[in-house]
């Protein structure tokens, strides 16, 4: 399983249209069979003012399989990109849940 990252470094005052924005795009991947995304802001951070998209995908794979038709997507994306300074991409593999 590997969790699929995305991570923006917003404009001072765009992160709560950044939210709604994706979270709007979580809405249409679910109805397309896609997995949910987390998405979270910043409490205290090194960079305010970011947001984090989180989802989990079981391959590459998989996850570039999703992405080939993004249409849906589109204006959200070009939307985005007017609100962002920056953002970084990850892929982590999941290795399990430790519990105390």
């Amino acid at each position: 399983m590997l969790l699929i990252r995305d991570i923006m470094y917003c404009k001072p005052g765009k992160v709560r249209a950044l939210v709604e924005k994706f979270s709007a795009m979580s809405k249409l991947n679910e109805k397309r069979g896609l997995p949910r995304m987390r998405i979270m802001t910043d409490v205290a951070a090194e960079r305010y003012w970011t947001v984090v998209s989180e989802m989990e995908v079981p391959s590459i794979d998989s996850f570039m399989s999703m992405m080939q038709n993004p249409d849906d997507a589109k204006v959200v994306q070009i939307n985005t990109l007017k609100a962002l300074k920056g953002s970084d991409f990850e892929v982590v593999r999941m290795t399990g849940i430790v519990t105390p």
